[in-house]
């Protein structure tokens, strides 16, 4: 990790435009969990890798996920991330799109130095898949016709593609057969959606501190996440006008939150979508089943454990 954050740094700089350093340095050194970069660096690993181009990989994968933080922070007028305040916010939305280009591009040049064809096929889908998965996201948000299906398309597409592609990539570049490399992907894949599952269960239940945003940010912005997808399947006629009101219409008032918060309680659906995060994780231990027992192989395990240990 410490050689994936010297790439970073390097990869990150520019001699002509240091807006570029100043805005990736804002977002890289907030302190994220770095849980894609080190998913690449384990899978490499775990498949026999020793090579430097898992670091390259790695730092790629940190890149692509930075660059969507940015469009995100922009599309989503978000003030918060990571406990600070957006780059959005500090420079402007023009900064924001332009540096989240730069990333884009930066994470392409960091591929092609790797000499794998594949390589580049996987992460190319996977940029693809995450952009459709926001537009999809930016359809689907505030229709309450949208089913947990769709809500799972979603979260596959902005979240989970790029863990599994993350996962998929480190196997790749070991040489791995298909079944590993499928195992990996498979892994990377359940992960991200108990990750992105979590992640939105926090929002109506997690500390604001912990979570480095305000909680009810998603009801705010009119988000469909999974409580609120399972307690508008539940509602009754008042109920489901009041979701009308406030997500379709976008007519917020005080206490509306709580109100909010009041229905996902008497329909459980919070206890769950918790349930379906827990599942999830299991699906990715489960993944990883197949692989020879090893220390990495336990620490991947271990590692779905930890991204639903904020709901356990």
């Amino acid at each position: 990790m410490a050689a994936v954050n010297a790439q970073i740094t390097q990869r990150m700089a520019s001699k002509h435009a240091p807006r570029i350093p100043e805005v990736t340095a804002h977002l890289v050194d907030a302190g994220g969990k770095r849980l894609r970069p080190m998913l690449t660096l384990a899978a490499a690993r775990l498949c026999g890798y020793d090579g430097p181009y898992h670091v390259h990989l790695a730092a790629t994968v940190e890149f692509i996920h930075t660059a969507t933080l940015l469009h995100d922070d922009v599309v989503d007028e978000s003030e918060r991330r990571r406990g600070r305040p957006t780059a959005n916010l500090l420079w402007d939305n023009k900064s924001s799109v332009l540096v989240g280009d730069y990333l884009f591009s930066r994470s392409f040049q960091l591929m092609v130095e790797t000499g794998s064809l594949r390589v580049l096929d996987i992460l190319a889908n996977a940029s693809a898949t995450i952009a459709e998965g926001e537009v999809l996201q930016l359809t689907a948000a505030s229709d309450l016709a949208t089913t947990e299906d769709v809500y799972l398309q979603v979260v596959r597409g902005k979240t989970a593609a790029l863990f599994s592609a993350a996962t998929e990539v480190g196997g790749v570049i070991a040489g791995a057969s298909d079944d590993v490399t499928k195992a990996l992907y498979d892994y990377g894949d359940a992960l991200g959606i108990s990750f992105q599952i979590v992640d939105d269960l926090l929002d109506y239940g997690g500390a604001a501190a912990s979570l480095g945003k305000n909680t009810g940010d998603d009801f705010r912005e009119r988000k469909l996440t999974l409580p609120v997808i399972k307690a508008i399947a539940k509602a009754d006629e008042t109920e489901r006008a009041f979701w009308v009101r406030t997500i379709e219409k976008g007519d917020q008032r005080d206490g509306d939150l709580d109100h909010a918060m009041s229905l996902m309680a008497k329909h459980d659906t919070l206890e769950s979508t918790r349930q379906d995060a827990l599942a999830w994780a299991a699906k990715a231990r489960t993944a990883l089943s197949s692989l020879p027992e090893s220390d990495l192989r336990n620490l991947l395990m271990e590692l779905s454990d930890y991204v639903v240990s904020r709901v356990v």
